[in-house]
Protein backbone atom coordinates (compact mmCIF):
# COMPACT_ATOMS: atom_id res chain seq x y z
CA UNK A 1 0.00 0.00 0.00
CA UNK A 2 1.41 3.55 -0.86
CA UNK A 3 2.53 5.54 2.05
CA UNK A 4 0.29 8.38 1.27
CA UNK A 5 -2.75 6.26 1.14
CA UNK A 6 -2.50 5.40 4.82
CA UNK A 7 -2.68 8.92 5.92
CA UNK A 8 -5.99 9.67 4.10
CA UNK A 9 -9.27 9.53 5.63
CA UNK A 10 -12.08 7.95 3.59
CA UNK A 11 -15.54 8.85 4.43
CA UNK A 12 -17.61 5.78 5.47
CA UNK A 13 -20.65 4.89 3.48
CA UNK A 14 -23.85 5.17 5.33
CA UNK A 15 -25.16 1.75 6.80
CA UNK A 16 -28.61 0.46 6.00
CA UNK A 17 -30.76 0.13 8.99
CA UNK A 18 -31.24 -3.50 10.06
CA UNK A 19 -34.66 -5.07 9.79
CA UNK A 20 -36.24 -5.89 13.08
CA UNK A 21 -36.14 -9.60 13.89
CA UNK A 22 -39.19 -11.67 13.10
CA UNK A 23 -41.35 -12.57 16.03
CA UNK A 24 -40.93 -16.10 17.27
CA UNK A 25 -43.38 -18.56 15.86
CA UNK A 26 -46.41 -19.17 17.95
CA UNK A 27 -45.98 -22.29 20.00
CA UNK A 28 -48.17 -25.20 18.81
CA UNK A 29 -50.29 -26.53 21.65
CA UNK A 30 -49.90 -30.25 22.27
CA UNK A 31 -53.05 -30.47 24.46
CA UNK A 32 -56.12 -32.29 23.00
CA UNK A 33 -59.23 -30.29 22.38
CA UNK A 34 -61.34 -29.80 25.51
CA UNK A 35 -64.31 -32.24 26.06
CA UNK A 36 -66.67 -29.30 26.35
CA UNK A 37 -65.65 -28.12 22.98
CA UNK A 38 -66.05 -31.58 21.48
CA UNK A 39 -69.51 -32.04 22.98
CA UNK A 40 -70.69 -28.59 22.09
CA UNK A 41 -69.34 -29.08 18.59
CA UNK A 42 -71.97 -31.78 18.15
CA UNK A 43 -75.19 -30.11 19.26
CA UNK A 44 -77.29 -32.94 17.88
CA UNK A 45 -75.61 -35.45 20.17
CA UNK A 46 -76.19 -33.20 23.20
CA UNK A 47 -79.88 -32.82 22.36
CA UNK A 48 -80.35 -36.61 21.90
CA UNK A 49 -78.68 -37.41 25.22
CA UNK A 50 -80.82 -34.81 26.97
CA UNK A 51 -84.03 -36.25 25.53
CA UNK A 52 -83.04 -39.82 26.46
CA UNK A 53 -82.30 -38.76 30.03
CA UNK A 54 -85.65 -36.99 30.31
CA UNK A 55 -87.49 -40.03 28.90
CA UNK A 56 -85.81 -42.38 31.37
CA UNK A 57 -86.63 -39.99 34.19
CA UNK A 58 -90.31 -39.99 33.20
CA UNK A 59 -90.33 -43.81 33.10
CA UNK A 60 -88.62 -43.90 36.50
CA UNK A 61 -91.22 -41.53 37.95
CA UNK A 62 -94.02 -43.74 36.64
CA UNK A 63 -92.37 -46.83 38.19
CA UNK A 64 -92.02 -45.08 41.55
CA UNK A 65 -95.65 -43.98 41.50
CA UNK A 66 -96.85 -47.45 40.47
CA UNK A 67 -94.69 -49.15 43.12
CA UNK A 68 -95.96 -46.79 45.83
CA UNK A 69 -99.57 -47.37 44.77
CA UNK A 70 -99.02 -51.14 44.85
CA UNK A 71 -97.50 -50.98 48.33
CA UNK A 72 -100.67 -49.26 49.50
CA UNK A 73 -103.21 -51.30 47.53
CA UNK A 74 -101.72 -54.81 47.11
CA UNK A 75 -102.20 -55.95 50.76
CA UNK A 76 -105.88 -54.99 50.69
CA UNK A 77 -106.23 -56.57 47.22
CA UNK A 78 -104.75 -59.86 48.46
CA UNK A 79 -106.97 -59.75 51.53
CA UNK A 80 -110.07 -59.24 49.39
CA UNK A 81 -109.06 -62.10 47.10
CA UNK A 82 -108.52 -64.42 50.05
CA UNK A 83 -111.85 -63.48 51.62
CA UNK A 84 -113.56 -63.99 48.29
CA UNK A 85 -112.04 -67.43 47.71
CA UNK A 86 -112.25 -69.05 51.16
CA UNK A 87 -115.87 -68.32 51.99
CA UNK A 88 -118.49 -70.99 51.40
CA UNK A 89 -119.95 -69.71 48.16
CA UNK A 90 -120.36 -71.44 44.78
CA UNK A 91 -118.31 -68.67 43.16
CA UNK A 92 -115.30 -69.08 45.47
CA UNK A 93 -112.14 -70.94 44.49
CA UNK A 94 -112.31 -73.25 47.51
CA UNK A 95 -116.01 -74.19 47.21
CA UNK A 96 -115.43 -77.36 45.19
CA UNK A 97 -112.57 -78.25 47.51
CA UNK A 98 -114.94 -77.85 50.47
CA UNK A 99 -117.77 -79.76 48.79
CA UNK A 100 -115.75 -82.69 47.48
CA UNK A 101 -112.51 -82.86 49.45
CA UNK A 102 -109.73 -83.57 46.90
CA UNK A 103 -107.24 -84.56 49.59
CA UNK A 104 -106.82 -88.36 49.81
CA UNK A 105 -107.56 -89.35 53.41
CA UNK A 106 -106.41 -92.61 54.92
CA UNK A 107 -107.57 -94.35 58.08
CA UNK A 108 -104.81 -96.48 59.62
CA UNK A 109 -105.97 -98.83 62.38
CA UNK A 110 -103.70 -100.60 64.88
CA UNK A 111 -105.17 -103.36 67.06
CA UNK A 112 -103.93 -104.46 70.48
CA UNK A 113 -103.88 -108.24 70.37
CA UNK A 114 -104.16 -109.67 73.92
CA UNK A 115 -101.41 -112.26 74.27
CA UNK A 116 -102.45 -113.70 77.66
CA UNK A 117 -106.27 -113.58 78.01
CA UNK A 118 -106.40 -116.58 80.40
CA UNK A 119 -103.85 -115.00 82.72
CA UNK A 120 -105.79 -111.73 82.69
CA UNK A 121 -108.84 -113.62 83.94
CA UNK A 122 -106.68 -114.80 86.82
CA UNK A 123 -105.83 -111.24 87.81
CA UNK A 124 -102.45 -110.90 86.10
CA UNK A 125 -101.26 -107.88 84.17
CA UNK A 126 -102.44 -107.95 80.53
CA UNK A 127 -99.87 -108.14 77.77
CA UNK A 128 -100.69 -106.77 74.34
CA UNK A 129 -99.07 -106.86 70.92
CA UNK A 130 -99.69 -104.11 68.42
CA UNK A 131 -100.95 -105.36 65.04
CA UNK A 132 -101.23 -103.32 61.90
CA UNK A 133 -101.58 -100.90 60.35
CA UNK A 134 -104.73 -101.91 58.50
CA UNK A 135 -105.17 -99.03 56.07
CA UNK A 136 -108.42 -97.80 54.52
CA UNK A 137 -108.88 -95.11 51.89
CA UNK A 138 -111.46 -92.65 53.17
CA UNK A 139 -113.75 -90.86 50.71
CA UNK A 140 -115.75 -87.85 51.85
CA UNK A 141 -118.45 -85.93 50.05
CA UNK A 142 -121.16 -83.50 51.10
CA UNK A 143 -124.80 -83.77 50.15
CA UNK A 144 -128.08 -82.00 50.94
CA UNK A 145 -126.22 -78.68 50.77
CA UNK A 146 -128.73 -75.96 51.64
CA UNK A 147 -127.95 -72.25 51.88
CA UNK A 148 -130.03 -70.54 54.55
CA UNK A 149 -131.11 -66.90 54.91
CA UNK A 150 -129.06 -66.31 58.06
CA UNK A 151 -125.67 -66.57 56.28
CA UNK A 152 -125.36 -70.29 57.04
CA UNK A 153 -125.25 -73.48 55.02
CA UNK A 154 -126.44 -76.92 56.13
CA UNK A 155 -125.02 -80.20 54.86
CA UNK A 156 -124.49 -83.88 55.50
CA UNK A 157 -121.02 -85.33 54.99
CA UNK A 158 -120.85 -89.00 54.07
CA UNK A 159 -117.80 -91.19 54.56
CA UNK A 160 -116.88 -94.38 52.77
CA UNK A 161 -113.92 -96.64 53.54
CA UNK A 162 -112.09 -99.00 51.19
CA UNK A 163 -109.44 -101.42 52.42
CA UNK A 164 -105.96 -100.90 50.93
CA UNK A 165 -104.02 -104.20 51.09
CA UNK A 166 -100.91 -102.67 49.45
CA UNK A 167 -100.58 -100.09 52.24
CA UNK A 168 -101.52 -102.48 55.06
CA UNK A 169 -99.47 -104.81 57.17
CA UNK A 170 -101.93 -107.68 57.23
CA UNK A 171 -105.35 -108.58 55.89
CA UNK A 172 -108.90 -108.07 57.13
CA UNK A 173 -109.05 -111.82 57.63
CA UNK A 174 -106.39 -111.67 60.39
CA UNK A 175 -107.63 -112.78 63.81
CA UNK A 176 -107.29 -110.56 66.84
CA UNK A 177 -107.89 -111.51 70.49
CA UNK A 178 -109.49 -108.63 72.35
CA UNK A 179 -112.02 -107.98 75.12
CA UNK A 180 -115.64 -108.83 74.38
CA UNK A 181 -117.08 -105.32 74.60
CA UNK A 182 -120.71 -106.46 74.81
CA UNK A 183 -120.15 -108.93 77.66
CA UNK A 184 -117.86 -106.73 79.74
CA UNK A 185 -120.06 -103.66 79.20
CA UNK A 186 -123.16 -105.55 80.26
CA UNK A 187 -121.32 -106.78 83.36
CA UNK A 188 -120.35 -103.21 84.29
CA UNK A 189 -123.91 -101.96 83.77
CA UNK A 190 -125.39 -104.46 86.27
CA UNK A 191 -122.52 -104.20 88.76
CA UNK A 192 -124.73 -102.52 91.37
CA UNK A 193 -127.86 -104.56 90.60
CA UNK A 194 -129.12 -107.42 92.79
CA UNK A 195 -126.95 -110.52 92.81
CA UNK A 196 -129.81 -112.67 91.46
CA UNK A 197 -129.97 -110.54 88.31
CA UNK A 198 -126.24 -110.83 87.79
CA UNK A 199 -126.36 -114.61 88.20
CA UNK A 200 -129.15 -114.84 85.61
CA UNK A 201 -127.11 -112.74 83.24
CA UNK A 202 -124.08 -114.96 83.77
CA UNK A 203 -126.20 -118.01 82.95
CA UNK A 204 -127.47 -116.29 79.82
CA UNK A 205 -123.89 -115.58 78.75
CA UNK A 206 -122.99 -119.23 79.25
CA UNK A 207 -126.01 -120.37 77.26
CA UNK A 208 -125.12 -118.05 74.37
CA UNK A 209 -121.46 -119.12 74.49
CA UNK A 210 -120.20 -115.66 75.45
CA UNK A 211 -116.80 -115.15 77.07
CA UNK A 212 -114.85 -112.19 78.39
CA UNK A 213 -112.40 -112.30 75.48
CA UNK A 214 -113.19 -113.02 71.85
CA UNK A 215 -111.17 -114.02 68.80
CA UNK A 216 -112.48 -112.11 65.77
CA UNK A 217 -111.18 -111.05 62.39
CA UNK A 218 -110.15 -107.48 61.67
CA UNK A 219 -113.07 -107.08 59.28
CA UNK A 220 -115.57 -108.27 61.90
CA UNK A 221 -114.22 -105.96 64.61
CA UNK A 222 -114.26 -103.02 62.21
CA UNK A 223 -117.53 -103.41 60.33
CA UNK A 224 -119.57 -105.72 62.49
CA UNK A 225 -120.32 -109.33 63.29
CA UNK A 226 -123.41 -111.26 64.17
CA UNK A 227 -123.67 -112.16 67.82
CA UNK A 228 -126.47 -114.05 69.62
CA UNK A 229 -126.11 -111.64 72.52
CA UNK A 230 -127.02 -108.77 70.15
CA UNK A 231 -130.17 -110.60 69.13
CA UNK A 232 -131.03 -111.24 72.79
CA UNK A 233 -130.56 -107.60 73.78
CA UNK A 234 -132.51 -106.22 70.82
CA UNK A 235 -135.37 -108.69 71.49
CA UNK A 236 -135.82 -108.19 75.22
CA UNK A 237 -134.27 -104.72 75.67
CA UNK A 238 -135.17 -102.76 72.51
CA UNK A 239 -133.53 -99.37 71.98
CA UNK A 240 -130.87 -100.21 74.59
CA UNK A 241 -128.21 -100.11 71.87
CA UNK A 242 -128.07 -97.47 69.11
CA UNK A 243 -127.75 -100.08 66.38
CA UNK A 244 -129.41 -103.28 65.26
CA UNK A 245 -128.02 -106.36 63.63
CA UNK A 246 -124.23 -106.49 63.53
CA UNK A 247 -121.97 -104.92 66.13
CA UNK A 248 -118.68 -103.33 65.03
CA UNK A 249 -116.51 -100.50 66.31
CA UNK A 250 -116.65 -98.61 62.97
CA UNK A 251 -119.94 -99.93 61.62
CA UNK A 252 -121.61 -96.57 62.27
CA UNK A 253 -119.01 -94.70 60.20
CA UNK A 254 -119.01 -96.55 56.87
CA UNK A 255 -121.48 -95.28 54.26
CA UNK A 256 -123.02 -92.99 56.85
CA UNK A 257 -122.89 -89.32 57.77
CA UNK A 258 -121.64 -87.65 60.94
CA UNK A 259 -124.75 -85.58 61.57
CA UNK A 260 -126.33 -82.47 60.10
CA UNK A 261 -123.92 -79.54 60.33
CA UNK A 262 -125.00 -75.92 59.94
CA UNK A 263 -122.05 -73.54 59.60
CA UNK A 264 -121.60 -69.87 58.76
CA UNK A 265 -120.55 -69.15 55.18
CA UNK A 266 -118.73 -65.84 55.84
CA UNK A 267 -120.40 -64.15 52.86
CA UNK A 268 -122.21 -61.52 54.95
CA UNK A 269 -120.24 -61.71 58.19
CA UNK A 270 -116.63 -62.71 57.74
CA UNK A 271 -115.95 -62.79 61.50
CA UNK A 272 -117.94 -66.05 61.86
CA UNK A 273 -116.70 -67.83 58.73
CA UNK A 274 -116.78 -71.67 59.01
CA UNK A 275 -117.97 -71.60 62.65
CA UNK A 276 -120.59 -74.20 63.57
CA UNK A 277 -124.01 -72.71 64.20
CA UNK A 278 -125.78 -75.99 65.00
CA UNK A 279 -125.19 -79.73 64.89
CA UNK A 280 -128.27 -81.90 64.38
CA UNK A 281 -130.27 -78.79 65.16
CA UNK A 282 -128.56 -78.32 68.54
CA UNK A 283 -126.57 -75.33 69.73
CA UNK A 284 -125.04 -77.47 72.48
CA UNK A 285 -124.99 -81.17 73.38
CA UNK A 286 -126.14 -82.84 76.60
CA UNK A 287 -123.56 -85.58 77.04
CA UNK A 288 -121.52 -83.88 79.76
CA UNK A 289 -121.98 -82.33 83.17
CA UNK A 290 -121.17 -78.66 82.55
CA UNK A 291 -122.30 -76.02 80.09
CA UNK A 292 -118.72 -75.35 79.05
CA UNK A 293 -118.09 -79.00 78.12
CA UNK A 294 -121.42 -79.21 76.26
CA UNK A 295 -120.68 -76.18 74.07
CA UNK A 296 -120.28 -76.67 70.32
CA UNK A 297 -117.27 -74.49 69.55
CA UNK A 298 -115.14 -73.88 66.50
CA UNK A 299 -115.61 -75.24 62.99
CA UNK A 300 -116.60 -78.63 61.60
CA UNK A 301 -112.90 -79.52 61.41
CA UNK A 302 -112.25 -78.93 57.71
CA UNK A 303 -111.44 -75.23 57.28
CA UNK A 304 -110.72 -72.35 59.61
CA UNK A 305 -110.78 -68.56 59.45
CA UNK A 306 -107.94 -67.03 57.38
CA UNK A 307 -105.17 -64.67 58.48
CA UNK A 308 -103.99 -66.72 61.45
CA UNK A 309 -101.27 -65.65 63.86
CA UNK A 310 -99.18 -67.65 66.34
CA UNK A 311 -101.74 -66.57 68.96
CA UNK A 312 -104.53 -68.33 67.03
CA UNK A 313 -105.90 -71.72 68.04
CA UNK A 314 -107.74 -74.45 66.13
CA UNK A 315 -111.08 -75.31 67.65
CA UNK A 316 -113.55 -77.77 66.13
CA UNK A 317 -116.46 -80.01 67.08
CA UNK A 318 -115.91 -83.76 66.68
CA UNK A 319 -119.06 -85.92 66.55
CA UNK A 320 -116.91 -89.04 67.06
CA UNK A 321 -115.55 -87.67 70.35
CA UNK A 322 -118.91 -86.03 71.22
CA UNK A 323 -117.13 -82.81 72.19
CA UNK A 324 -115.27 -79.73 71.00
CA UNK A 325 -111.49 -79.85 70.88
CA UNK A 326 -108.87 -77.12 70.77
CA UNK A 327 -105.37 -77.38 69.30
CA UNK A 328 -102.63 -74.83 69.98
CA UNK A 329 -99.86 -73.32 67.85
CA UNK A 330 -96.50 -75.09 68.00
CA UNK A 331 -94.29 -73.75 65.19
CA UNK A 332 -94.11 -72.30 61.68
CA UNK A 333 -92.87 -74.38 58.77
CA UNK A 334 -93.07 -75.02 55.04
CA UNK A 335 -95.00 -77.75 53.22
CA UNK A 336 -94.27 -78.24 49.50
CA UNK A 337 -93.22 -74.60 49.23
CA UNK A 338 -96.30 -73.38 51.10
CA UNK A 339 -95.85 -71.67 54.50
CA UNK A 340 -97.78 -73.41 57.27
CA UNK A 341 -98.49 -73.21 60.99
CA UNK A 342 -98.40 -76.48 62.91
CA UNK A 343 -101.04 -76.95 65.61
CA UNK A 344 -100.88 -79.74 68.18
CA UNK A 345 -102.92 -81.05 71.08
CA UNK A 346 -102.10 -79.41 74.42
CA UNK A 347 -101.27 -81.69 77.37
CA UNK A 348 -104.59 -80.68 78.92
CA UNK A 349 -106.76 -82.05 76.07
CA UNK A 350 -107.65 -85.26 77.93
CA UNK A 351 -106.55 -84.19 81.42
CA UNK A 352 -108.95 -84.98 84.25
CA UNK A 353 -110.69 -82.37 86.37
CA UNK A 354 -108.14 -82.42 89.18
CA UNK A 355 -105.31 -81.52 86.76
CA UNK A 356 -107.33 -79.18 84.55
CA UNK A 357 -110.53 -77.90 86.25
CA UNK A 358 -112.36 -76.91 83.00
CA UNK A 359 -112.45 -80.64 82.13
CA UNK A 360 -114.35 -81.49 85.31
CA UNK A 361 -117.54 -81.66 83.26
CA UNK A 362 -116.21 -84.68 81.34
CA UNK A 363 -115.93 -86.74 84.52
CA UNK A 364 -116.35 -89.22 86.22
CA UNK A 365 -112.65 -89.55 85.51
CA UNK A 366 -109.92 -92.02 86.22
CA UNK A 367 -106.25 -91.15 85.81
CA UNK A 368 -105.38 -88.00 83.90
CA UNK A 369 -104.86 -88.32 80.16
CA UNK A 370 -107.96 -90.36 79.28
CA UNK A 371 -111.51 -89.15 78.72
CA UNK A 372 -114.59 -91.09 79.69
CA UNK A 373 -116.92 -91.24 76.65
CA UNK A 374 -119.41 -93.72 78.11
CA UNK A 375 -122.21 -91.15 78.16
CA UNK A 376 -122.19 -90.92 74.35
CA UNK A 377 -121.37 -94.59 73.71
CA UNK A 378 -124.44 -96.47 74.99
CA UNK A 379 -123.04 -96.55 78.53
CA UNK A 380 -120.00 -98.67 77.65
CA UNK A 381 -116.96 -97.85 79.84
CA UNK A 382 -114.95 -96.60 76.84
CA UNK A 383 -112.13 -94.07 77.14
CA UNK A 384 -110.53 -91.81 74.57
CA UNK A 385 -106.84 -90.86 74.69
CA UNK A 386 -103.67 -90.50 72.69
CA UNK A 387 -102.16 -93.80 71.43
CA UNK A 388 -100.28 -95.88 73.99
CA UNK A 389 -101.49 -93.41 76.65
CA UNK A 390 -99.11 -90.76 75.37
CA UNK A 391 -99.35 -87.56 77.46
CA UNK A 392 -101.29 -89.46 80.12
CA UNK A 393 -100.51 -90.54 83.66
CA UNK A 394 -97.62 -93.07 83.40
CA UNK A 395 -99.58 -95.45 85.64
CA UNK A 396 -101.87 -96.27 82.71
CA UNK A 397 -99.08 -97.46 80.39
CA UNK A 398 -97.32 -99.30 83.21
CA UNK A 399 -100.46 -101.32 83.93
CA UNK A 400 -100.33 -102.98 80.48
CA UNK A 401 -97.30 -104.77 79.08
CA UNK A 402 -96.36 -103.92 75.50
CA UNK A 403 -97.12 -100.19 75.46
CA UNK A 404 -94.43 -97.72 74.41
CA UNK A 405 -95.71 -94.14 74.17
CA UNK A 406 -93.55 -91.64 72.27
CA UNK A 407 -94.03 -88.24 70.74
CA UNK A 408 -92.93 -89.07 67.19
CA UNK A 409 -95.43 -91.87 66.59
CA UNK A 410 -98.34 -90.99 68.84
CA UNK A 411 -98.83 -87.21 68.79
CA UNK A 412 -101.37 -85.52 66.54
CA UNK A 413 -100.93 -82.37 64.46
CA UNK A 414 -102.57 -80.21 61.79
CA UNK A 415 -100.55 -78.09 59.33
CA UNK A 416 -102.59 -75.06 58.27
CA UNK A 417 -101.87 -72.41 55.64
CA UNK A 418 -102.21 -69.34 57.90
CA UNK A 419 -103.34 -66.91 55.19
CA UNK A 420 -106.32 -69.02 54.05
CA UNK A 421 -107.00 -71.33 57.02
CA UNK A 422 -106.95 -74.39 54.75
CA UNK A 423 -105.27 -77.63 56.02
CA UNK A 424 -102.26 -78.77 54.00
CA UNK A 425 -101.26 -81.83 56.01
CA UNK A 426 -102.88 -83.49 59.00
CA UNK A 427 -102.51 -86.55 61.20
CA UNK A 428 -105.10 -87.09 63.95
CA UNK A 429 -104.33 -90.06 66.21
CA UNK A 430 -106.66 -91.35 68.94
CA UNK A 431 -106.96 -94.50 71.01
CA UNK A 432 -110.05 -96.32 72.22
CA UNK A 433 -109.76 -98.28 75.48
CA UNK A 434 -112.14 -100.31 77.63
CA UNK A 435 -112.21 -100.27 81.40
CA UNK A 436 -112.53 -103.87 82.61
CA UNK A 437 -112.64 -105.53 86.01
CA UNK A 438 -114.14 -108.52 87.79
CA UNK A 439 -117.85 -108.13 88.63
CA UNK A 440 -119.14 -110.27 91.47
CA UNK A 441 -121.85 -112.59 90.23
CA UNK A 442 -120.70 -112.53 86.60
CA UNK A 443 -118.54 -115.62 86.29
CA UNK A 444 -117.24 -114.67 82.86
CA UNK A 445 -115.23 -111.78 84.38
CA UNK A 446 -113.19 -114.15 86.58
CA UNK A 447 -110.66 -112.27 88.73
CA UNK A 448 -109.78 -109.50 86.31
CA UNK A 449 -107.87 -106.71 88.02
CA UNK A 450 -109.23 -103.23 87.26
CA UNK A 451 -107.39 -101.90 84.23
CA UNK A 452 -107.95 -99.60 81.26
CA UNK A 453 -107.15 -101.98 78.42
CA UNK A 454 -106.43 -100.50 74.96
CA UNK A 455 -108.55 -101.94 72.16
CA UNK A 456 -107.11 -100.11 69.15
CA UNK A 457 -105.76 -96.80 68.01
CA UNK A 458 -106.32 -95.12 64.67
CA UNK A 459 -104.81 -92.31 62.70
CA UNK A 460 -106.63 -90.22 60.12
CA UNK A 461 -104.16 -88.58 57.77
CA UNK A 462 -104.48 -86.45 54.67
CA UNK A 463 -102.03 -84.50 52.51
CA UNK A 464 -102.89 -82.05 49.76
CA UNK A 465 -101.23 -83.11 46.53
CA UNK A 466 -101.53 -83.24 42.75
CA UNK A 467 -103.57 -80.71 40.79
CA UNK A 468 -105.30 -79.40 43.90
CA UNK A 469 -101.94 -78.53 45.45
CA UNK A 470 -100.70 -76.90 42.23
CA UNK A 471 -103.84 -74.77 41.86
CA UNK A 472 -103.69 -73.74 45.50
CA UNK A 473 -100.00 -72.84 45.24
CA UNK A 474 -100.46 -70.80 42.05
CA UNK A 475 -103.57 -68.88 43.03
CA UNK A 476 -103.06 -68.32 46.74
CA UNK A 477 -99.29 -68.41 47.24
CA UNK A 478 -97.37 -67.70 44.03
CA UNK A 479 -99.53 -64.86 42.67
CA UNK A 480 -99.62 -62.91 45.97
CA UNK A 481 -95.87 -63.40 46.33
CA UNK A 482 -95.22 -62.07 42.81
CA UNK A 483 -97.37 -59.01 43.52
CA UNK A 484 -95.63 -58.49 46.84
CA UNK A 485 -92.14 -58.48 45.35
CA UNK A 486 -93.15 -56.62 42.16
CA UNK A 487 -94.07 -53.50 44.10
CA UNK A 488 -90.59 -53.22 45.62
CA UNK A 489 -88.87 -54.03 42.31
CA UNK A 490 -90.81 -51.24 40.60
CA UNK A 491 -89.95 -48.83 43.39
CA UNK A 492 -86.22 -49.65 43.22
CA UNK A 493 -86.18 -49.53 39.40
CA UNK A 494 -87.97 -46.19 39.41
CA UNK A 495 -85.49 -44.67 41.85
CA UNK A 496 -82.59 -45.91 39.71
CA UNK A 497 -84.09 -44.43 36.54
CA UNK A 498 -84.75 -41.13 38.27
CA UNK A 499 -81.03 -40.85 38.99
CA UNK A 500 -80.18 -40.80 35.27
CA UNK A 501 -81.48 -37.26 34.47
CA UNK A 502 -80.00 -36.01 37.72
CA UNK A 503 -76.57 -37.38 36.79
CA UNK A 504 -76.96 -36.01 33.26
CA UNK A 505 -77.78 -32.54 34.60
CA UNK A 506 -74.75 -32.54 36.90
CA UNK A 507 -72.42 -33.65 34.12
CA UNK A 508 -73.83 -30.99 31.77
CA UNK A 509 -73.11 -28.30 34.34
CA UNK A 510 -69.54 -29.57 34.69
CA UNK A 511 -69.04 -29.46 30.92
CA UNK A 512 -70.33 -25.88 30.73
CA UNK A 513 -67.90 -24.86 33.46
CA UNK A 514 -64.99 -26.49 31.62
CA UNK A 515 -65.95 -24.75 28.39
CA UNK A 516 -66.20 -21.37 30.12
CA UNK A 517 -62.81 -21.88 31.82
CA UNK A 518 -61.09 -22.90 28.59
CA UNK A 519 -62.60 -19.89 26.72
CA UNK A 520 -61.38 -17.48 29.39
CA UNK A 521 -57.87 -18.94 29.30
CA UNK A 522 -57.74 -18.69 25.49
CA UNK A 523 -58.58 -14.94 25.59
CA UNK A 524 -55.72 -14.23 27.97
CA UNK A 525 -53.23 -16.06 25.71
CA UNK A 526 -54.31 -14.06 22.67
CA UNK A 527 -53.84 -10.79 24.54
CA UNK A 528 -50.29 -11.79 25.59
CA UNK A 529 -49.32 -12.73 22.02
CA UNK A 530 -50.69 -9.46 20.64
CA UNK A 531 -48.73 -7.42 23.18
CA UNK A 532 -45.54 -9.27 22.37
CA UNK A 533 -46.00 -8.74 18.64
CA UNK A 534 -46.55 -5.03 19.10
CA UNK A 535 -43.33 -4.77 21.13
CA UNK A 536 -41.28 -6.38 18.38
CA UNK A 537 -42.77 -4.24 15.66
CA UNK A 538 -41.66 -1.00 17.40
CA UNK A 539 -38.48 0.62 15.57
CA UNK A 540 -35.10 0.74 17.34
CA UNK A 541 -34.05 4.30 18.52
CA UNK A 542 -31.38 6.01 16.32
CA UNK A 543 -27.89 6.21 17.93
CA UNK A 544 -24.43 7.53 16.84
CA UNK A 545 -22.45 4.97 14.95
CA UNK A 546 -18.81 5.19 16.00
CA UNK A 547 -16.48 4.36 13.27
CA UNK A 548 -12.84 3.85 14.08
CA UNK A 549 -10.31 4.72 11.52
CA UNK A 550 -7.07 3.22 11.83
CA UNK A 551 -4.05 4.12 10.01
Amino acid sequence: MPAGSCGRLRPSSPRRPESPPLPPPSPVSSEPPSPAGAVCADMGSCTGARRAAVALGVVGLLCVVLGAVMIVLVPSFIEQQVLKNVRIDPSSLSFNMWKEIPVPFYLSVYFFHVVNPDNVLKGEKPQVQERGPYVYREFRHKSNITFNDNDTVSFLEYRTFQFQPAKSYGLESDYIVMPNILVLTAAMLVEHQPLSLKVLMSLAFSTLGERAFMNRTVGEIMWGYEDPLMDFINKYFPNLLPFNGKFGLFSELNNTHSGLFTVFTGVKDFSRIHLVNKWNGLSKVSFWHSDQCNMINGTSGQMWAPFMTPESSLEFYSPDACRSMKLVYQEAGVFEGIPIYRFVAPPTLFANGSVYPPNEGFCPCLESGIQNVSTCRFGAPLFLSHPHFYNADPVLAEAVLGLHPNHQEHSLFLDIHPVTGIPMNCSVKLQLSLYIKAVKGIGQTGSISPVVLPLLWFGESGTMEGQALQTFYTQLVLLPAVLHYAQYVLLALGCALLLIPVVHLIRSQEKCYLFWSSSKKGSKDKEAIQAYSETLMTSTPKGTVLQEARL
